[in-house]
């Protein structure tokens, strides 16, 4: 440690020291601190700095939104657009199926599930 007046240095490896003393035993911060003349929060904050970073951002976990449709029983008839119009579906894998007209509900079924596994290009 340098003492230079008011503020003190202290060097990584006592910083270490004194961090690695402070995991020792749980509720050890407060009393760590006191015992090196350090205020709790400098103590947390080297804490923080000598722990581990995650090693890849991109490889953790995280959210997917999604949208949950309850599956009600067949549709009777055919499946139309209000307007005559088309519909069109976009995959994640980048394909596109586009559906014009009207089409019963069994067939539009069995092509979004081919073009999902990949039987429909």
């Amino acid at each position: 440690m340098v003492d230079t007046g008011r503020r003190r240095r202290w060097s990584e490896d006592e910083k270490l020291k004194i961090v690695l003393e402070s995991l020792q035993a749980p509720r050890q911060v407060a009393a760590t601190a006191r015992r090196y003349g350090v205020s709790r929060s400098l103590l947390l904050r080297w804490r923080r700095s000598f722990r581990p970073e995650p090693k890849d951002v991109a490889d953790q976990p995280g959210f997917v939104p999604a949208i949950l449709i309850a599956e009600s029983g067949p549709t009777p008839g055919p499946v139309a657009s209000a307007a005559g119009g088309a519909i069109e579906i976009e995959f994640a894998a980048g394909a596109r199926m586009r559906i014009t007209g009207t089409v019963d509900a069994a067939t539009l079924k069995a092509a979004v599930a081919a073009l999902a596994d990949g039987r429909l290009r």
